[in-house]
C-alpha cells in the first residue's frame, strides 16, 4: 500500500508528465528544430507513449470484436444461402438435361422407328403410380379427349409396357407387363417358340414367360416379343430377354424368366399406338435399333437385379 505522501507525488508525477506533452506539442508548432531539452524528454516518454499507443490499440480492439464476430457470422450465412441457390440450380439444370435426352430418344423412335414397324403413336407422361402396386398400374395424361381408349397398347422406346385399361376425359390407367393379371402373348423371337408372358405375384417387377412348349428350350440371351395372337398387342413388340429356363412341375411345359427390356424403376414417359401406320416396303430391321431390330448395341447382359430369380420365382426342375 502506498503511503499518503506518496501518493501525492505519483499524482503530481504524473501531472507533470502530462504537462510537459501539452507543452511539447505546443512549442513544437510551427517549428522544424527542436530544443536539447525536448529531445531528453522525449527520449524519457516515449515509453510512456509506446505504452499508451499499445492500449489504446488493444481498447479498440476489444471493443470492435462483437462486431467483427457478428459481421462474420452474418457473411457466413449469406455464403450458405448463395451455395444452396447454386446448388438448387445446378440440380434444375441437370434435371433438364436429362429430360431433353429423354424426349429427344422418344421423339426418334417416334419418327424413325416406329413408321419403320408400321405404328402411328401419340407421346404421354406418366403422372401417377398405384402405391400399393408400384408395378401394376401407372396413370398418363391423355385420355379420351386425345383419341385413348381401353385396351390401346403403351410402349417406349425399349419395347412393351402394357395396355391401357380404363379412361377419363384427360387421364389413362395403364396396366403393366409387371402386373401378374397382365398376360401377354409371346414368341422367342429367334425360334418362334411360343407362350405367355405374365408378371410374377411373389416378385413384383419380375416377368417370366409360361406353356412354352417343351421340345422348345429357351436359351439365355433369346429375345421375347409379342406374337400378335388375338387382337390384344401388335405383333413383333420386343417384351424382354430370357436370363434362364426351367422345366414347369407338370413337366409338359417350359418356363422362363424374361428380363425386360423397359426399366420399370425409371421409365418417366411412354408412347400410345393408336393405329396402324401404312408400310410401303418390309422394314429392313438390320437398320433398326436394338430390340426392334438387328442392328443390335446389345444389353442383354444388364442384371435385373434378382438373385437365384429361377428358383424364387418357381421355376421348378422336374
Amino acid at each position: 500500500m502506498f503511503r499518503k505522501g506518496n501518493t501525492k507525488k505519483v499524482i503530481l508525477l504524473g501531472l507533470l508528465v502530462v504537462l510537459m506533452l501539452v507543452l511539447m506539442n505546443y512549442t513544437e508548432s510551427g517549428r522544424v528544430r527542436v530544443s536539447p531539452m525536448e529531445t531528453v524528454l522525449r527520449d524519457i516518454l516515449a515509453p510512456v507513449q509506446g505504452l499508451t499507443m499499445s492500449l489504446g490499440h488493444r481498447l479498440r480492439g476489444l471493443v470492435s470484436f462483437p462486431f467483427t464476430l457478428y459481421n462474420a457470422a452474418e457473411e457466413n450465412q449469406l455464403m450458405k444461402k448463395k451455395l444452396a441457390e447454386l446448388e438448387n440450380t445446378a440440380r434444375q439444370n441437370n434435371e433438364i438435361s436429362s429430360e431433353n435426352e429423354r424426349l429427344k430418344r422418344l421423339l426418334d423412335f417416334k419418327t424413325t422407328v416406329a413408321p419403320a414397324v408400321g405404328f402411328e403413336v401419340t407421346g404421354a407422361a406418366i403422372i401417377g403410380k398405384d402405391p400399393g402396386n408400384w408395378f401394376g398400374i401407372i396413370t398418363i395424361n391423355k385420355g379420351a379427349s386425345q383419341g385413348l381408349r381401353p385396351n390401346m397398347t403403351v410402349i417406349n422406346g425399349q419395347g412393351l409396357v402394357g395396355r391401357i385399361t380404363s379412361v377419363s376425359s384427360t387421364t389413362s390407367e395403364v396396366l403393366l407387363i409387371t402386373d401378374p393379371r397382365s398376360g401377354v402373348s409371346a414368341l422367342i423371337q429367334e425360334t418362334r417358340a411360343p407362350g405367355m408372358v405374365e408378371g410374377v405375384a411373389s416378385f413384383p417387377g419380375q416377368v417370366r414367360m409360361v406353356h412354352i412348349p417343351v421340345e422348345a428350350e429357351p436359351s439365355k440371351g433369346q429375345v421375347v416379343v409379342t406374337s400378335g395372337f388375338g387382337s390384344m398387342y401388335p405383333k413383333g413388340i420386343p417384351i424382354g430377354w430370357v436370363q434362364d429356363s426351367r422345366r414347369e412341375p407338370s413337366g409338359l411345359f417350359n418356363s422362363a424368366i424374361v428380363v425386360p427390356f423397359v426399366d420399370f424403376n425409371r421409365i418417366e414417359e411412354v408412347l400410345v399406338i393408336t393405329g396402324s401406320a401404312a408400310l410401303q416396303e418390309e422394314p429392313n430391321i438390320a437398320l433398326l435399333p436394338y430390340p426392334w431390330g438387328e442392328g443390335r448395341a446389345d444389353n442383354r447382359g444388364r442384371s435385373p437385379g434378382i438373385v437365384n430369380a429361377g428358383e424364387e420365382a418357381g421355376l421348378v426342375v422336374q
